[in-house]
């Protein structure tokens, strides 16, 4: 029998979704001196830990539920100065692109180049100071649901599980938290609100939902090539004609940058690897320079959700919410999330605090939600560039670069049209025997690397004695289909070689081989798998990653 606990809020997710919802939430019971509840649960071993951002932050969610932040301490230390736009050509040319003929979308006057977790962290302590319960360490497993159907709360993972399913000495059982109403902030593709989404059909009337995966690298730099604000976005080489994505490169404090690149996972190539097309792009001079002669301490990859406007589910159902990434908020023609997550957790806060001041038994759906997110600002910005990522899915980098011109700056974002695209990732991969193998040069130890030296930089440890958390449909389909078909297109697309191929001797085919203990937790497999037999699931609380600022 598990244990449960009361309160009349439960938040899953300490990311800028979720800490934004428990802190207005938090505001208004102050400001109508009325005493509420509200727990907040985070996988990661601490707030920030599993937080992973370029990050370019547009302060105008962060104004509304802080105006005060300078004072407060907020850690916004670096404004934007300066905008650079590359197309990537080759190896080693690029041009250029003038401000005046980039879409208005990408310009970062007002902006702040920032650590995503280090927010959180500050989120998390203006949270706390007004009372607000926040359990690190414990991850939310299961969806608990009431005999009308409503969401009635979370549980937490069992601890101390063996591969094998039997309890070890260390076993704990999880707790249940029950809630009036539960907002889920999971993040990107998060495993809870995957289940909510189809449970209560809440995607009936969306498009589908399309991703990219990003790769961050953190760089300590030579202060002398140090620009602080210096905010560098580039599309282009190394990626194929077919495969959209962008790199970029931030200057942020204390002589250090974040270098990336995000790539769309409708790519068709099987034998495309997104963390060698990093590696390698890093070689591109425009990024050499910058980065020769420095130190790389951390490195990371993280799933982002691009499907936008188009894409959105229904939010609300019976007894809760699911907002900021988690449905798709992020605003892929700004390359920016974290505003528009943060205002949907306040509309979510806004809408459940009107019902608590009347209802007292919980579990309605939220429908004061829906209209508030209608008149906001967030659905007008995510409306305007609903075109912006399915122009490049159809028309390519250079072409689709110029509708989304032409769209936000002339149009802005009202064209009598909408654009649509409702091919999964996941179908978009072509057969092996069809598709060119792409050569990868080895990484050099100084500007790329390989990829166990970067799952080391991610600080990622799992206990290894517990149930595997990236869970097969189907244990044939690995060989019979996609190694057979796809060319194992599992060990390609996992930024942390989490999935590999091996024969044992005097077999002649290979076997699937999980190293669950690397994963990042950044989805991709959940997403990218050709047959979708692969669903990840939480593992232990406190599993790591674990990112120091990123």
């Amino acid at each position: 029998m598990r244990e449960s606990m009361e309160f009349d809020v439960v938040v899953v997710g300490a990311g800028p979704a979720g800490l934004s919802t428990a802190c207005r939430l938090m505001q208004q019971a102050q400001q109508a001196e009325q005493e509420i509840s509200i727990c907040v649960v985070e996988k990661g071993s601490e707030v920030g830990a599993h937080i992973f951002s370029g990050a370019v932050l547009e302060p105008r969610a962060l104004n509304e539920l802080f105006p005060d932040w300078q004072e407060r301490g907020a850690p916004l230390n670096t404004p934007v100065t300066g905008d650079e736009i590359y197309l990537f050509q080759s190896a080693e040319k690029a041009k250029k692109i003038p401000n005046s003929f980039v879409p208005k979308t990408m310009h970062n006057h007002g902006n702040y180049v920032i650590s995503l977790g280090n927010l959180c962290r500050w989120l998390a302590e203006q949270a706390e100071a007004m009372g607000v319960e926040i359990f690190p360490g414990f991850a939310a497993a299961e969806i608990l649901y009431n005999d009308d159907g409503s969401v009635k709360g979370i549980a937490t993972g069992d601890m101390g599980i063996g591969r094998d399913g039997s309890q070890k000495g260390s076993y704990m059982p999880g707790m249940e938290l029950h809630a009036k109403y539960t907002v889920f902030s999971e993040g990107c593709r998060g495993h809870l609100g995957k289940e909510l989404i189809a449970k209560f059909d809440l995607d009936k009337e969306s498009d589908t939902q399309h991703y990219g995966i990003g790769i961050k690298e953190l760089w300590d730099i030579d202060p002398a090539k140090h620009r602080p604000g210096l905010v560098v976005h580039g599309a282009g080489w190394p990626l194929e004609k077919d495969t959209n994505g962008g790199s970029f490169l931030y200057h942020g404090e204390n002589n250090q940058v974040v270098v990336g690149l995000v790539i769309d996972l409708s790519y068709s190539n099987p034998y495309l690897i997104p963390y060698d097309e990093f590696q390698r792009m890093k070689h591109h001079p425009v990024f050499k320079n910058t980065l020769e002669g420095g130190k790389r301490v951390s490195y990371g990859a993280r799933a982002i959700a691009k499907g936008g406007f188009n894409a959105l589910p229904k939010m609300t159902f019976p007894g809760g919410l699911v907002v900021g990434c988690d449905a798709g908020t992020l605003n892929f023609a700004k390359i920016k999330g974290t505003h528009t997550a943060m205002k949907s957790g306040m509309l979510a806060a806004e809408a459940i605090f009107d019902v608590l001041t009347e209802d007292h038994q919980g579990g309605l759906e939220l429908e004061n939600f829906t209209k508030a997110f209608k008149e906001s600002w967030i659905y007008d910005e995510l409306y305007r560039t609903r075109n912006f990522e399915h122009a490049m899915h159809k028309l390519g980098t250079f072409w689709g670069g110029a509708f989304n011109y032409v769209d936000q700056n002339w149009f802005k974002g009202k064209m009598p049209f909408t654009l649509r695209d409702h091919k999964p990732d996941y179908a978009q991969l072509k057969e092996a025997a069809s598709c060119n193998e792409i050569q990868y040069p080895k990484p050099d130890g100084k500007i790329s690397f390989d990829k166990n030296s970067s799952v080391f930089l991610s600080n990622t440890n799992h206990e290894e004695d517990q149930p595997c958390h990236l869970t097969l449909k189907s244990e044939v389909v690995p060989i019979d289909t996609n190694f057979s078909i796809f060319g194992g297109s599992e060990a390609r697309f996992c930024p942390a070689g989490v999935y590999e191929f091996v024969t044992e001797p005097k077999e002649s085919l290979p076997r699937l081989h999980i190293n669950a203990q690397n994963c990042l937790h950044c989805k991709t497999c959940d997403i990218k798998d050709p047959t979708q037999n692969i669903t990840w699931v939480v593992p232990e609380g406190t599993g790591e990653p674990n990112y120091p600022n990123m």
